[in-house]
């Protein structure tokens, strides 16, 4: 009877250590990040293909492609609703990877966006890295050419009321890690210096096209060593 008695106890034991390690594998996110996640952000007519080469690049650097998201977006609408569908997509990444920071890597219009969630949506809480890829910072003249079609294209322009809310007081909030890559030759940021941002690591990375700026090599490894 005993040595029945201790057999039951002994499965019963098991069982319940099973159950608690269950539990315990249960509680842990899936995909526990090892990286920071990196979402990226396209600009004006984008989309999320645009950030194809740098996901390889990422890849072939160590990181896992459940830590990279190159998120896509309506183009055509107002930054400001851009940038609420950003902060939905923040707090997405981080339930999906158990990290409790995101880097964000923006190109042109896409820095803006991002940087209204900094500034405005309590993204300095969510965020380790900030770069800014040919971002149109304090915009461009170009922008005139567009900005009758589209209201995104609009709050692009030089001295709109977007952008002068957007650059009040600190162009670089919180304890998060700026940096902004622009070029010297940039086609469609008129000045260059633009794309400069106030207490940013500002890099001038010569003669890059705007297009070219978020699929070059070079300048992708200038924003890997940044935010790894």
């Amino acid at each position: 009877m005993q040595r029945h008695k201790r057999r039951i106890a002994t499965a019963l034991s098991a069982v319940t250590t099973s159950l608690l390690l269950s539990l315990s594998l249960a509680s842990t996110p899936a995909h526990a990040a090892s990286h920071d996640p990196i979402i990226f952000v396209h600009g004006l007519s984008g989309s999320a293909s645009g950030w194809d080469d740098w996901v390889a690049d990422f890849e072939a650097d160590g990181y896992s492609s459940s830590e990279l998201f190159a998120w896509s977006y309506d183009w055509t609408q107002s930054n400001v609703t851009t940038a609420s569908q950003l902060a939905t997509e923040v707090k997405s990444v981080l339930a999906q990877t158990g990290a409790s920071k995101v880097d964000i890597v923006g190109h042109s219009m896409g820095t803006l966006s991002a940087r209204y969630f900094l500034k405005n949506l309590s993204g300095t809480s969510y965020v380790d890295h900030f770069v800014s890829v040919a971002g149109v910072n304090h915009g461009t003249t170009i922008a005139s050419l567009c900005g009758w079609l589209y209201t995104s294209c609009k709050e692009m322009q030089t001295g709109s009321s977007f952008l002068t809310a957007l650059n009040s007081g600190d162009e670089t909030p919180g304890s998060v890690s700026y940096a902004a890559y622009w070029s010297d030759c940039d086609e469609a940021i008129n000045p260059d210096t633009s794309a400069e941002l106030s207490g940013a690591t500002n890099v001038d990375v010569g003669c890059i096209s705007h297009t070219d700026m978020n699929n070059d090599h070079g300048v992708y490894e200038q924003v890997h060593d940044f935010i790894s």
